[in-house]
């Protein structure tokens, strides 16, 4: 019998003659099984082939980057006319000087990561310059550690295991960036604003940018880093 998570994640290669049966019990527990299961515990939610459920999740990916993808137009759209309220402001400075040296020294590991994460490595600098400055060493007076200014919490949530090492800082800072714009339907503000004050925060005001200053002027930034980041890219 295969888990829930398994099949939620399309991860598994189903055989292709196989059936694929989906239980929930009186809990609401659900049971994913290759094969009829009894019990009077047990309701049959549906029965599907293993073929039809790989084009099932395949269907379903595609929808959610399609969302992703049409979401990240409209932010940039509004970037593009300066009307997004929160984050209209003038372009921010080209990286210059010594934080173009320790900009350099990371370059690597940015792309790697953003290849990893399906993310953008404009983004991931935007991020960087506004929490760290791409200081490796940064620490805020709450506790936020390292190049992407992970909390310890945050950091164990992804499974970082030394969270001043740039590499690590790096991976969990982008992993939870992408879980962000998953959790947010591709929504760039949302997922921002959960990077700076946790998605809890974002939820509690029905999604929207949490009232915040540190955080309105958080997000305002990083947009603003990210539009210097693209037209330095064209340039």
């Amino acid at each position: 019998m295969w888990s829930a998570a398994w099949v939620i994640a399309g991860a598994v290669a189903w055989p292709c003659s196989a059936d694929v049966f989906k239980y929930v019990d009186k809990d609401g527990n659900v049971y994913f099984s290759d094969e009829p299961l009894s019990g009077s515990h047990l309701r049959l939610e549906w029965k599907r082939t293993s073929k039809r459920l790989v084009a099932e999740n395949k269907e379903q990916s595609a929808a959610l980057r399609q969302r992703q993808e049409e979401a990240m137009a409209r932010v940039e759209a509004k970037l593009n006319v300066g009307s997004l309220s929160v984050t209209a402001a003038r372009p921010a400075a080209p990286v210059s000087g010594s934080m173009s040296v320790r900009r350099a020294r990371y370059q690597d590991l940015i792309e790697a990561n953003a290849a990893r994460y399906n993310l953008s490595p404009a983004l991931l600098h935007a991020v960087i310059r506004t929490e760290s400055a791409y200081q490796a060493n940064a620490q805020s007076h709450a506790g936020a550690c390292g190049l992407m200014q992970l909390m310890p919490g945050t950091a164990a949530r992804f499974r970082v295991s030394n969270i001043w090492d740039p590499a690590e800082n790096i991976r969990g800072g982008s992993a939870y960036l992408r879980f962000l714009l998953d959790h947010f339907d591709g929504d760039l503000r949302l997922a921002l604003a959960g990077y700076n004050a946790g998605e809890g925060a974002v939820k509690k005001f029905n999604n929207q940018i949490p009232p915040y200053r540190e955080t309105q002027n958080y997000v305002r930034k990083v947009l603003r880093h990210l539009a210097a980041e693209r037209l330095a890219h064209r340039s």
